[in-house]
């Protein structure tokens, strides 16, 4: 059986994107040398030895986002519900920031499906949800390493028979250092609290940690 030609064509592009995602004048934050902020602390999720791959097949460990403020959630790229939403409101955040603050933060998701998400899933995903290179990282890991990396970030996940997660619903936000300084919770929240965090985080000062709830 012939393949359509658009199937062809839309394959081709992905292929292309993924070929030339870091070399591309806008580099995701993923392929970026990291701007050190010096030791890590005890507090710092940067101290994790787990390595990732990115939606554009670069091998990373979190430490290249140091140096920059960072909002990160983790996902699953078939999620039919509430990924969308938690997606949609990091879209709100990003469009809120005043220009100069939003050149310097960065954005993460990191899928729990780590079955199905490979970086072709996740680059399919970062073209469906339009989500720029020059701010946006997707990743995928090991089990182990993604499983301690929700226990950290207070992410609860359950596979389902149909393959879809339980999930908790939560955006962290961390300092240039990797240290948790804030966390909204739950859909479609107000988002000053955020906003504020990411200003704190921007400064050399560090904030505490806030929760925003449902």
């Amino acid at each position: 059986m012939k393949t359509p030609l658009p199937n062809l064509v839309a394959a081709a592009a992905l292929l292309s994107i993924a070929s030339t995602g870091c070399a591309s004048r806008e580099k995701p934050p993923c392929c970026r040398k990291a701007e050190p902020t010096g030791a890590y602390t005890d507090k710092s999720l940067y101290q994790l030895d787990s390595n990732w791959i990115s939606d554009v097949s670069k091998d990373i460990k979190l430490g290249v986002f140091q140096g920059r403020p960072q909002l990160i959630a983790m996902f699953f790229a078939s999620c039919e519900y509430t990924c969308p939403v938690i997606v949609h409101d990091m879209k709100r955040i990003q469009e809120a920031m005043p220009p100069a603050l939003r050149h310097k933060v960065n954005f993460t998701l990191v899928s729990f499906d780590t079955e199905r998400d490979t970086p072709a899933a996740l680059l399919a995903y970062r073209q469906r949800q339009n989500l720029g290179a020059d701010h946006w990282s997707l990743l995928t890991g090991k089990p182990d390493d993604t499983r301690e990396l929700a226990a950290l970030l207070g992410v609860n996940y359950q596979k389902d028979a149909r393959g879809q997660f339980a999930h908790s619903n939560v955006i962290t936000v961390l300092n240039p250092a990797g240290e948790i300084v804030h966390q909204q919770i739950g859909l479609n929240q107000d988002i000053l609290a955020t906003m504020k965090a990411i200003e704190r985080a921007s400064e050399p000062t560090k904030s505490k940690i806030h929760l925003t709830h449902e």
